[in-house]
């Protein structure tokens, strides 16, 4: 289907003064503050969890060492999709508007769709952080179960909380407290605060404040004072929930973007009809590898 004169029936009469709904701007690539982005050359990626060992054990004079073992515990996998979109449009519409070039028009709602899908798409990640088991120990990317060798790790607050300063700094303290597979403590930090735009005010006060925020009492801001955020917040206008905020860690492996194609674009015309034709397509796959990339409270 092409878009014919028969929906361009004001751009081929003179007098018209304004075309217009095609020059907003857009949220770019709020996906990187999330995600590590890395190349791929396959239909699917996989990244393996690896379980080293527990802690080391006394040996008693003349007894034998202890021997441990490690495995594999789960294993994350990314499939790419393929994103596409195209639109044609008649010869006799092309030679009869009067306004504008229409290709140029059209080309840079085409690319807005294309860039609006990959944050929608970013972004449902963290939209289905609570509710979805989608991750590769069969929990959802946060929770407060994750089950390892040695037990479970919690990448959530175990009980929900909107964003204030308690919340925030249990979050880090559990942070903290993080450990591998086999229960050994890891030095993990967290590094930056991912919000909803509703929450960005609070956000503002609660990380830059000098003082403490919303009491009375004259104590220093310990999170800002401290710099336990170094990186400190960025809004996703994708978010979903209002209330929800995520804390990105320092741990490797966590939040990833493979890119399998890149976005790319192109345009054809065809002989029969005359019709021009513009296309663009991109594959890529959003996951997690190591759910400690990321800390999730989902609001009260």
């Amino acid at each position: 289907m092409a878009i014919s004169r028969g929906q361009l029936v004001k751009e081929l009469e003179p007098g018209l003064n304004a075309l217009f709904g095609l020059e907003y701007k857009r949220y770019e690539n709020q996906h990187a503050e999330v995600y590590v982005t890395e190349t791929s050359d396959r239909a699917f990626e996989e990244e393996v969890m690896l379980s080293g060992f527990a802690n080391a054990a006394v040996k008693p004079e003349g007894s034998a060492v202890t021997f441990d073992n490690a495995q594999e515990t789960y294993t994350a996998r990314y499939t790419m999709e393929t994103i596409a979109l195209a639109f044609a449009i008649t010869e006799e519409a092309i030679e009869d508007n009067l306004y504008d070039r229409l290709a140029s028009r059209y080309t840079k709602a085409l690319a807005r769709s294309m860039a609006n899908t990959k944050q929608v798409k970013a972004a449902n990640v963290l939209n289905n952080a609570f509710g979805t088991a989608n991750g590769g120990d069969g929990k959802e990317l946060c929770a407060t179960d994750h089950p390892i060798v040695a037990g479970t790790v919690r990448n959530e607050l175990t009980v929900a909380a909107d964003l204030n300063e308690t919340s925030l700094e249990q979050s880090l303290i559990d942070i903290a407290a993080m450990t591998d597979e086999r229960g050994l403590r890891i030095a993990a930090k967290g590094v930056k605060m991912i919000i909803p735009s509703a929450n960005q005010f609070n956000a503002e006060r609660l990380m830059k404040s000098q003082g403490r925020t919303q009491t009375a009492d004259n104590d220093i801001n310990a999170i800002n004072s401290m710099g336990m955020v170094p990186q400190g917040y960025r809004v996703n206008n994708f978010l979903t929930d209002s209330d929800s905020w995520y804390i990105i860690t320092d741990v490797p492996n966590g939040m990833k973007m493979f890119t399998r194609a890149p976005l790319t674009t192109a345009m054809e015309g065809d002989f029969d009809t005359g019709n021009v034709r513009y296309k663009a397509r991109e594959r890529y796959s959003f996951g997690v590898s190591d759910y400690r990339g990321i800390f999730g409270v989902e609001g009260a």
